[in-house]
């Protein structure tokens, strides 16, 4: 191997490090966000906040990084698909650190408000599914596991029905202003949540992107037949 490819594959090797640590730290935002949320702990929200900053320094390392070494270096296919599966995946990561942030501002939001246990219990449902599933991208990706990969939009599916849920559950709230109030703010974090796992299922797609060199979407609502024909999968 040539100098510059051994400096080139270094570099790589670097940059994909750092998008595990990126990762690594947006899943500890995320669980630290949802802990101050049940627990109404502005400080740790205030900690969350805070250490944002951590996964935003590593999101633009990375994306400087990647853009460099797809500028200055002339990449193989295979290395090229590595490339463009980072770049996804750094923004997809570091937008699970802003859904994390926006869980911590709604505990200042809510700090005097009633509560329900009942919506507190399908949150801390929806959190536990949600880091499971970043996990599971982050282990797809380090693993080159498709199959682990495919399996991300199934464990998404009962993160979409409690949250499809929540507007039954804050509705019953009504009676009460200051549960209604505090019941709407947390249907954002109930929907902060989705997010994440979408995002999690889209670092999938780009997981089985890298190891077949063909991106597809793993749903599509306006393609229903793909979406059963890649869950059968």
């Amino acid at each position: 191997m040539t100098e510059p490819r051994r400096h080139f594959h270094d570099e790589l090797r670097s940059l994909e490090t750092n998008l595990v640590l990126e990762g690594e730290r947006a899943l500890a935002l995320l669980n630290k966000s949802v802990r101050a949320i049940l627990a109404r702990d502005g400080a740790l929200a205030d900690q969350v906040i805070d250490e944002d900053d951590e996964v935003d320094r590593l999101y633009m390392s990375i994306e400087k990084g990647t853009l460099e070494l797809l500028a200055l270096q002339t990449p193989v296919a295979s290395d090229l698909r590595l490339l463009s599966a980072m770049i996804h995946i750094n923004l997809h990561l570091e937008r699970i650190g802003d859904m994390a942030v926006n869980i911590a501002k709604a505990v200042k939001l809510t700090d005097e408000l009633p509560t329900r246990a009942s919506i507190l219990d399908s949150i801390g449902e929806m959190a536990t599914i949600a880091e499971r599933m970043v996990s599971a991208a982050l282990t797809a990706f380090q693993n080159r596991d498709q199959a682990l990969a495919m399996q991300l939009p199934q464990m998404d599916d009962p993160i979409d029905r409690i949250n499809r849920g929540m507007v039954a559950e804050v509705a019953a709230c009504a009676s009460d202003p200051g549960l209604l109030e505090w019941g709407l703010r947390i249907m954002i974090v109930s929907r902060q949540l989705e997010r994440v796992g979408d995002h999690a299922v889209d670092i999938g797609e780009q997981v089985a992107f890298l190891l077949t060199g063909e991106f597809r979407e793993f749903t599509d609502a306006s393609h229903p037949e793909l979406e059963r024909k890649v869950k059968s999968e």
